[in-house]
């Protein structure tokens, strides 16, 4: 149950508790499809979607960009002081997130209040709002999905952290991750996640590409033999992204991703956090990414946005691609779920979206369009031919040859033989067009 909180100011004001009204409503600031407690496949909807605020688009960022200053003025960050502000911004942040009623929020450690140059300061500024947010949390219900840090803003990072060839960037971005895993244990996070921003190279003339990759697998068993000696029972992700700011990042896909987990012997506590416009950056689709993860058992988390189909770039715009989202939920479905993690929204409003009323149309708009996907993607399971038509596209493995294939029992020899044998086979058709119909038609 999550109760709306505020802090000695309202920041908000005008907007109260967003609520599930239905399809008959004309409400801009009223959920259409979200209804938290209707059961899909024997789950809430809030079971099933673990919805999360990210707190660096939704308090932190402004809207500038490389070409323009700021045009998102927060009346959060008027004080001087780096804890009292921070503060301010948490109470704005508590009653947003309330009053959207979401379940979650994830952060990194500069969102929670800004850094300097002095690892101690740093800790006692992390530490002091930390005790805030417990406040905070008690008082709404609100819960920690994840934390990270920010590894690859400060200008220390623009080689990388784990992968920077000057060991004393290692510990620096190794002090920053601990107290990342503290705060995170201490607000009672469910999990934490690395996102390698600058995790790889612009050049491999000045590269020692393994070496790096070494490096980055050691830090990360590091930090994980830290948190399971403070009790940390959650889940690690990594999340995977080819590139920008990095020319080539370590972490480029999902397949990447779990052959590293793999060779450097972290399956066992790693999972992957798949975001919808790193996988358009990888040039593969969301569906891609979350089926490969799903396949290697690494299905995590997920953080939600999209692209522009315009743009080469990581734009962060919230998802309204019902199309593209039904078929991550039925990937999602198919896979029992996600493994620990939720529906972070990754995303940002645009830099002329300047109402405050803009951030709610916008996590209202995202938390339907994923309500909705999730009831198109069950309805699809149950009612219609979609699991036949692929079950039947490989019924010759099922039975005969193709199941001894399968169980290792023909040999090279074996399947040549059984080629010359049964001739030229037949052509069959993938029916994509109607799968895409029985997709349409649901919608």
């Amino acid at each position: 149950m999550i109760t709306v909180t505020t802090g000695e100011k309202e920041f908000f004001k005008g907007i109260g508790q967003i609520k599930f009204e239905g399809l008959s409503t004309d409400n801009p600031l009223a959920f259409r499809w979200y209804d938290e407690n209707r059961v899909i496949a024997g789950k809430t909807m809030k079971e099933h979607l673990r919805f999360a605020c990210a707190y660096w688009h939704s308090f932190v960022a402004t809207g500038g960009d490389p070409f323009g200053e700021a045009t998102i003025i927060h009346p959060w960050n008027e004080k001087s002081d780096a804890v009292a502000r921070a503060k301010d911004k948490m109470d704005a942040a508590f009653e947003f997130i309330t009053k959207m009623n979401l379940p979650y929020y994830c952060f990194h450690d500069v969102d929670l209040v800004d850094y300097t140059n002095d690892i101690k300061e740093n800790e006692r500024r992390l530490q002091a709002v930390v005790d805030y947010a417990q406040q905070k949390q008690a008082a709404s219900g609100v819960k920690l999905l994840w934390g990270t840090a920010n590894l690859f803003s400060h200008r220390r990072y623009m080689n990388g952290a784990a992968t920077n060839p000057d060991f004393h960037v290692l510990a620096h971005g190794a002090a920053q991750v601990k107290s990342a895993l503290d705060a995170t244990i201490a607000l009672g996070g469910e999990n934490y996640v690395f996102w390698g921003g600058r995790e790889g190279y612009m050049s491999l003339l000045n590269t020692n590409m393994k070496r790096e990759q070494e490096h980055l697998a050691k830090f990360l068993h590091t930090a994980k033999d830290y948190a399971r000696k403070q009790g940390f029972k959650g889940t690690f992700f990594i999340e995977p992204k080819p590139c920008e700011p990095s020319k080539h990042q370590y972490d480029y896909d999902s397949a990447t991703v779990s052959n590293f987990l793999r060779q450097y012997g972290l399956l066992e506590d790693f999972k992957l956090n798949i975001e919808v416009n790193h996988a358009t950056l990888a040039g593969h689709t969301f569906q891609h990414e979350l089926q490969v993860a799903a396949d290697a058992g690494l299905l995590g988390s997920m953080d939600a946005n999209r692209g522009d189909y315009q743009n080469g770039w990581d734009t962060d715009q919230f998802p309204n691609n019902i199309n593209e989202l039904t078929e991550a939920m039925l990937i999602v479905l198919e896979a029992n779920g996600l493994q620990g993690g939720g529906i972070n929204f990754d995303a940002k409003i645009r830099r002329n979206s300047t109402d405050p009323a803009d951030l709610f149309y916008a996590h209202i708009g995202g938390m339907d369009t994923f309500a909705r996907a999730l009831i198109t993607a069950d309805q699809i399971l149950q009612q219609s031919d979609y699991k036949k038509i692929r079950t039947k596209r490989y019924a010759s493995f099922d039975q005969g040859a193709g199941q001894d294939f399968e169980n290792g029992l023909m040999d090279l020899e074996a399947l040549r033989n059984y080629a010359v044998e049964k001739g030229e086979p037949e052509s069959i058709s993938g029916q994509q067009e109607l799968l895409e119909n029985i997709i349409n038609r649901f919608i």
